[in-house]
């Protein structure tokens, strides 16, 4: 089993018994706003979504560690990080997040995305990690370039928001770039 940790932080592969906290995350309308997910309709719905990556991290040859993130002082649901893994032959991987508004601007998603940049590395020797984000969602493009992340490019009106068609910027880092 896996399981990250770093000063405030206990990062743990997502399990059912998430669930209740996960579907509250993703109800949020702020947390919606710059997610193509969308809203679930309800809790059945948060579990349709959630089982396939729970069933991934079963595998041997799994392809995506999505973590539940909690304080480690308080055992409090901060919210959830992912890396999912590309092709073997190029050594890469994505990184998402969401965390719950009430966890914004505290370092959380910094803290969170250093600890798996450093297992995506030094654990699974990774080469490059990729991330994005919708041009207005300043505070997760804060938290990327934090971690050490540097923005490469701009994709544009490539994210179905409901407020229409975003563009999004690219970040990635190396194995060989400096670590945060």
């Amino acid at each position: 089993m896996i399981h990250l940790q770093s000063k405030r932080l206990d990062l743990h592969l997502l399990s059912l018994a998430d669930l209740q906290q996960v579907h509250a995350l993703h109800s949020i309308p702020e947390v919606d706003e710059f997610n193509t997910l969308g809203i679930p309709q309800n809790i059945a719905h948060t579990q349709s979504i959630i089982e396939p990556w729970i069933l991934e991290h079963q595998k041997l040859d799994a392809k995506q560690y999505t973590f539940a993130i909690r304080t480690k002082k308080t055992n409090d649901f901060v919210g959830l990080i992912a890396l999912k893994l590309g092709d073997v032959k190029f050594q890469i991987g994505e990184v998402w997040f969401k965390l719950h508004p009430d966890f914004w601007n505290k370092g959380y998603g910094t803290e969170a995305l250093k600890l798996v940049l450093s297992f995506a590395f030094d654990d699974l020797k990774l080469h490059r990690i990729e991330a994005g984000c919708a041009v207005d969602n300043i505070g997760s493009a804060r938290v990327l370039e934090k971690a050490g992340m540097i923005k490469e490019g701009r994709k544009r009106k490539v994210l179905p928001l409901k407020t229409g068609w975003s563009d999004n910027f690219e970040y990635a880092i190396l194995d060989t770039d400096p670590r945060f």
